[in-house]
Parts: C-alpha cells; sequence; structure tokens
C-alpha cells in the first residue's frame, strides 16, 4: 500500500504519464536539437494540448485554474512531469514561474494580482525572480545591496543581480531589495517588489554561460541591473520589511516541487541506463548489463531514488498538515539529500552509456549540464547539512550559535 497514494493522484497521474508518453517525449528529440531560446515558441502546441487534456497548473486551486491539489499531490506530478526538460513548462507550472505564482496568490493585493498573476496562469506572460548577488554570497539572502528608496508615492530600484532564472523574455521581475536599512533586525530590512521589465533602467546584461551554454528563454540564467528604476509604492509585495520571510515561504514549497523533478529527473536516466544495459554489447551475445559494476550501478541507484522519493514525499506531507516552519529540518535533508542522489545517479547513467552519454545525442549531457546546480541553488548542500546538524545537536543541549 503507497501511503502517499489518494483518489486523486490515482485519477490524475495516469493522465500526466499519457501526455509525457504519447506527445511530449516522442518530440523530445527535435526539440533537443533547437537553439534553447527557439524552444519556448516550439512547445506551444503541446502547451495547448495539456490544457486540453484538463492537465494546466497542477499546483493552483480550482479557483485559479488548477485541480486543488495538496502538495504531496502535486509532488507526484511534478516527479512525473520531471520527466522531460520539458514536462512542467508543458503544464505551466515551471520554476519560477510556479514560486512566483504562489507568492503573488497569497500575499499581492488583488489589483497585483489582477494585473500580474492572471496572465501568468493563463500562460499569456513569463516572469522571473531576482535575489542572488554577484557581490555577496547566495547563501546569505539578508546580505545584499540593491535598495529601493521610497519616493513620494513610487519606490526608486538600483542593484546588480545575477542569476534570475527566465528573466530572458520575462513580462516582470520580481526583486528582493533593502527597504528599510535602519531597521537593526537584518531579518526585516529587505522587502519584494515587482517591476515590469519594461521600466527605464531595468537592463538584462546577459544569459550567463552554464557550463558553456548561455541558453534562451525560460531556459537562461541572466545577470540584471536596477538603474534608478521607478515603480509605484503599490507594487510592493507585503508589507515594508517581510522580503524575507516571503522568501522562506516562496523556497519551503518551492525546494518540494525541485526535489521531485530531480527525482523525475532520476527515474528517466535510471530507464536510459537499464536499456543501455539490456540492449549494448559488449561481444556478440555478451550485453553490458551482465556485468557486475553495472549491475551494482542499477541496484544502488534503484534504493537512492526510492529512498530520496519518501523523504520527500514525507516533508510535503509534514508541510500539508503543519507548515513550512515545522518542517525546516526535513526541508533542508531532502535539498542535500536528492541533489547527491541526481548527481549520482546521472553519473551512473553517463558512464554507463559511454561515449555517447557525454553527446547532446542523448538526454543524459543536458542534464548533467543544467542540473549541477542543483547542490548550489535554493541554498548549498553544506549550508542545508549545517540546518540539520545544528537542530539535532541543540537536542542534546548544544546550541551552536552561543559558541560563535
Amino acid at each position: 500500500m503507497d501511503i502517499f497514494d489518494t483518489d486523486k493522484s490515482r485519477a490524475f497521474l495516469p493522465r500526466y504519464r499519457a501526455f509525457l508518453e504519447e506527445e511530449l517525449i516522442p518530440q523530445e528529440n527535435a526539440l533537443m536539437q533547437l537553439p534553447l531560446e527557439e524552444t519556448e515558441a516550439a512547445l506551444q502546441p503541446l502547451r495547448q494540448a495539456a490544457r486540453q487534456r484538463g492537465l494546466w497548473n497542477p499546483h493552483l486551486d480550482q479557483w485559479h485554474g488548477g485541480p486543488d491539489f495538496s502538495l504531496v499531490e502535486f509532488a507526484q506530478v511534478s516527479e512525473v512531469l520531471g520527466m522531460s526538460p520539458f514536462g512542467h513548462y508543458c503544464c505551466n507550472c515551471q520554476a519560477p514561474d510556479i514560486g512566483n505564482m504562489e507568492l503573488l496568490l497569497h500575499n499581492a493585493s488583488e489589483a497585483l494580482k489582477n494585473k500580474y498573476l492572471k496572465p501568468l496562469t493563463y500562460g499569456e506572460i513569463r516572469s522571473c525572480f531576482a535575489m542572488t548577488e554577484p557581490a555577496h554570497a547566495g547563501s546569505n539572502p539578508v546580505h545584499m545591496s540593491s535598495t529601493a528608496v521610497l519616493e513620494d508615492d513610487h519606490y526608486i530600484i538600483n542593484g546588480h543581480k545575477w542569476f534570475t532564472t527566465a528573466a530572458d523574455g520575462a513580462a516582470f521581475v520580481i526583486v528582493m531589495a533593502i527597504t528599510e536599512p535602519e531597521e537593526t533586525n537584518p531579518y526585516a530590512r529587505a522587502s519584494m517588489l515587482i517591476v515590469p521589465t519594461d521600466t527605464k533602467g531595468f537592463e538584462v546584461v546577459r544569459n550567463i554561460p552554464i557550463m558553456g551554454e548561455a541558453g534562451g528563454g525560460y531556459f537562461s540564467h541572466s545577470e540584471v541591473r536596477f538603474q534608478q528604476c521607478s515603480v509605484p509604492a503599490d507594487h510592493l509585495i507585503g508589507t515594508p520589511g517581510t522580503g524575507f520571510t516571503l522568501a522562506q515561504k516562496r523556497l519551503g514549497p518551492g525546494r518540494i516541487h525541485h526535489c521531485m523533478r530531480w527525482i523525475g529527473i532520476c527515474e528517466r536516466a535510471f530507464q536510459l541506463m537499464c536499456e543501455r544495459a539490456s540492449s549494448r554489447e559488449l561481444s556478440p551475445g555478451v550485453k553490458l548489463g551482465s556485468r557486475q559494476t553495472i549491475q551494482n550501478w542499477i541496484a544502488e541507484s534503484r534504493a537512492q531514488i526510492n529512498a530520496a522519493r519518501y523523504l520527500v514525499l514525507h516533508a510535503a506531507y509534514k508541510i500539508d498538515r503543519m507548515g513550512a516552519k515545522a518542517a525546516k529540518e526535513e526541508i533542508s535533508t531532502i535539498k542535500f539529500f536528492v541533489a547527491e542522489v541526481l548527481q549520482s545517479v546521472l553519473d551512473r547513467a553517463i558512464q554507463a552509456h559511454g561515449a555517447l552519454g557525454i553527446t547532446d545525442d542523448c538526454l543524459l549531457s543536458f542534464w548533467f549540464r543544467h542540473e549541477r546546480g542543483a547542490r548550489i541553488y535554493d541554498g548549498p548542500d553544506e549550508v542545508h547539512k549545517t540546518v540539520l546538524a545544528r537542530g539535532i545537536l541543540k537536542g542534546y543541549g548544544l546550541d551552536i550559535k552561543t559558541h560563535e
């Protein structure tokens, strides 16, 4: 018995799998040959097909065009969609839009929802999220130089950000900047504001090359600048000084989304590895899978993927019932554990494919380039391990902060 099985998951998961198997995966090879900046346009018919199948906005409630899944239910959908590089985009739940939609849904004014959330949910526009700065460690979200100064009824924003995912072609950016510089609590200095990308003073400097690939469209990670960007004061999300709190709310469920997407990648890589082991001949009649080393890789990968899945679903289950704050240690655990499983499974699958595995004739090389960052973004592995270890040691009477 699957303890995370529900009526909705039983009804919907086969539909998402059918969409991938019948419509998306058969077109992957052709899509992978396109320059990434052209992929978005080529995917529009598949997005329409997903909408027609009732698979649109799986992260949203019925009032906003979604099926009203629990986080556990959506997590399982995210795994299925993660088995293709294009799965989440085809169903309008790709990062960073999914996080921005959830952020706006729960924290923005009705005016901002009507102007920015609605077209996002309809798939008419894309968005991006700017927090990390090249001058400061991304693992410390309270340390930033970008500012938003209130002058009359407008905020004037100045700052330099990078790894602003999907800024290329986005209609607006949610930026985190210091609005309360005199606040003694460092966690209450920053705020989040919406900036339309056609605002004077906003610039996409470049798409940052990732292991040799600059990407394009929603497959991009951009360096951006804000120079005297003026936006109305009502473009503030929430209240002044709550940027850090909002970021944590956004990132908690977001890590569930990411981790289950990674598990979907693992499952696809595992399938490719097993197919290779079963079909590749080392010599006439001798298959690759007959070798014990390959068998070890298959067994180890299966065990790691299964363990990772249950860790993530347990964390999602706890968030559903108690909130993200109560699942702080579980969230840190899955963030580093699943990222490491992802790297291990991808590496084994590439090795099993030999030279083919490092070519762009195979999906594995794409994922190896684009998902090495899994151990860095949303908090590097080392930070999450520290969070978990300190929480454990505190139960033994050692409060690390008092010893620093």
